[in-house]
């Protein structure tokens, strides 16, 4: 189900991203034979950058780019999207592959923008991608044939996790779960860093206590058996500083700022998909 050759449109922090990714995974065996891998992007300097770190093949034409590949990443802002498209779209053959990590465009603007392609799928990966620890939703076409899926899948499980989403719509949420959510955590690092600071810790051990206790929380949530509900329940003992602080909190309404910030970014994300495909309603 592999792909042999991946054509990235756009090269830059999620095709990094996901070309760095790809590079851990051949390097644990988990591929035997690597893709061939061209990235297209504007900027000489980036070009420049991806050849020597990654080895890449690089390219400023979008339509060579994509000659022989058998996957076409789109790996531009949503903006950018319907232009590469157009430049596309007289290459493109019907057997190609086109995966999608553009916020809020859905497959029929994107099939329709590509002149009827249907070879589709929306990818919503993620940053973590970088050291193997994506978390990607996809949606696929109804025309995508079981060797394509195959493709999509191994291209984004070779950085992580990937859940595929039986309804499109569903993609907005996925977005402001997973495709925001490293950002989320980076500011809770921030504020418990801070925190520390402000109570007396020396920057770099609070950085470093920060960085530990949330990869240790992260890893311990993947491998128990219970919730994260039932987790912090066990570390939270009756009347002790954990209880204290959790209480702390709550009077803070985290929970409550958190289904903002997923509503909002939810919310921003249908407005993309609205804006882009020329809809007002």
């Amino acid at each position: 189900m592999q792909a042999t050759r991946i054509a990235f449109i756009g090269g830059g922090n999620m095709a990094t991203a996901i070309i760095e990714g790809l590079r851990h995974s051949q390097g644990s065996g988990a591929h035997a034979e690597p893709p061939i891998v061209v990235v297209a992007d504007p900027t000489a300097a980036r070009r420049e950058l991806l050849t020597n770190v990654y080895a890449v093949e690089v390219t400023e034409d979008n339509s060579v780019a994509i000659v022989g590949a058998d996957v076409i990443v789109l790996a531009v802002k949503p903006g950018q999207v319907q232009a590469i498209c157009a430049q596309l779209r007289p290459t493109l053959a019907p057997d190609q592959l086109v995966v999608s990590v553009a916020a809020g465009v859905g497959t029929a603007v994107l099939q329709d923008w590509l002149g009827g392609h249907a070879a589709i799928v929306r990818a919503m990966p993620n940053t973590p991608a970088m050291v193997g620890c994506g978390a990607t939703g996809l949606y696929a076409s109804p025309a995508l044939t079981p060797t394509q899926r195959g493709q999509a899948e191994s291209l984004l499980r070779a950085v992580g996790l990937v859940e595929w989403i039986e309804q499109e719509a569903d993609m907005d949420a996925v977005t402001a779960l997973s495709g925001s959510g490293p950002a989320y955590v980076f500011l809770v690092m921030e504020a418990m860093q801070s925190a520390a600071e402000a109570l007396g810790l020396p920057a770099e051990t609070a950085r470093l206590l920060t960085l530990e206790t949330v990869y240790g929380a992260a890893r311990l949530a993947m491998t128990a058996d219970e919730s994260p509900a039932q987790l912090r329940a066990r570390v939270t003992s009756p009347h002790g500083t954990t209880e204290r602080g959790i209480a702390a909190l709550g009077a803070a309404d985290l929970r409550g700022a958190f289904l903002q910030a997923l509503t909002a970014a939810h919310a921003r994300s249908q407005e993309l998909g609205r804006e882009l495909s020329g809809s007002t309603c």
